[in-house]
């Protein structure tokens, strides 16, 4: 049967997302998830969703939704391509502007679905490694066909400067999507380089600010060409029309979105804190996780204690780079407190 599939897809490894377990005893801080509820009006508009219409197609170009958006940033509609998930984004990305002899850079480590989607357009991998703390410096020469620049990273959480992603972007050859799917948690952002520069596209995401991890909903802002280019290869109806509808309202609403943000914010710095008096070293954030290596017992040791405990963080045990640190989505306060309180006891029991 194997000769039924390709050689290519036969020979990678398949993505492995964040688990999802279940129950109301879980305190669930592995998948970078928003704890909070999102907007209001997220409610109001499924309250209101006359049914006959999902008989229908859904609007395959997104037209209201991305209204919203040109608004939120001030562009055109036609800067503006609206998919299933920032992961259908990457995916077309590749699709559009990667030959089949061209070539995917991106961090390494950083997000781990970015090689996968290589492996299944079988293209070369260029991965550009980060220095023992994460930092990132650019080999002489590089080149690619696309650069998929995470900043924040994860899962290192860290930002990289304005200035150096502006320098790569005018010295690079290919196209550069700048995945900014943690940016409203961040003290800056590269969204005004999109709409300046015929190379860059900047990726943003529901998932993490605004609460909606469960709709599946991505976009990108960039030159209209290459919009235009993925519009081209998209599915016909990529995004349905309960999707378009929760995610035009939410992102309306910005004060719920910036209101969940600070606390999160605010949540994080006092998690760090505390961590770094039980002597763990924290990378500074610019996410709503925290990348934190623990002293003491082992990363390893820590993830699977908490685990008893039922609390979930994510360690990535499988690569040399990342198998001392463990990734904490930051939670409600409450539920970090259970976290700190599990944590100074297994530190303590550990020393």
């Amino acid at each position: 049967m194997n000769g039924l599939i390709r050689k290519s897809v036969q020979a990678m490894a398949g993505y492995v997302p964040g688990e999802q377990p279940r129950g109301e005893d879980v305190v669930k801080l592995n998948t970078n998830e928003n704890p909070y509820l999102p907007s209001a009006d997220v409610q109001d508009i499924l309250s209101m969703v006359d049914i006959a219409a999902l008989a229908r197609y859904p609007d395959p170009v997104c037209t209201e939704l991305r209204k919203a958006i040109a608004q939120l940033h001030g562009c055109e509609m036609e800067n503006i391509f609206v998919g299933n998930g920032s992961d259908e984004v990457l995916a077309l990305c590749i699709r559009a502007f990667v030959e089949r002899d061209g070539s995917v850079g991106f961090f390494d480590p950083s997000y781990s679905l970015y090689p996968i989607l290589a492996d299944i357009e079988d293209v070369e991998k260029r991965p550009v490694a980060l220095d023992a703390d994460f930092g990132w410096q650019m080999p002489a020469d590089y080149a690619a066909s696309l650069f998929f620049l995470t900043n924040p990273n994860a899962p290192t959480s860290l930002q990289y400067s304005r200035a150096n992603v502006e320098s790569f972007v005018e010295g690079f050859g290919g196209v550069v999507l700048i995945d900014e799917a943690y940016a409203d948690f961040a003290k800056e952002n590269c969204m005004d380089l999109a709409l300046a520069s015929g190379n860059v596209l900047v990726a943003r995401t529901l998932s993490k600010s605004y609460s909606l991890a469960g709709i599946r909903l991505g976009y990108c802002v960039g030159d209209a060409e290459l919009v235009g280019a993925m519009y081209k290869i998209k599915d016909s109806y990529n995004v349905d029309y309960l999707t378009q509808e929760i995610a035009r309202v939410a992102i309306l609403d910005q004060d719920t979105m910036k209101a969940n943000v600070q606390a999160i914010v605010e949540t994080r710095k006092l998690v760090a804190d505390k961590l770094r008096e039980l002597g763990f070293e924290v990378v500074p954030s610019e996410t709503n996780f925290l990348w934190v290596k623990p002293q003491g017992l082992s990363a390893e040791h820590l993830f699977g204690e908490l685990r008893k405990k039922n609390i979930i963080v994510r360690y990535f045990g499988d690569d040399e780079r990342t198998k001392d640190y463990l990734r904490v989505t930051i939670g409600t306060a409450p539920e970090m407190f259970q976290f700190l309180d599990a944590v100074e006891e297994l530190v303590g029991g550990g020393k």
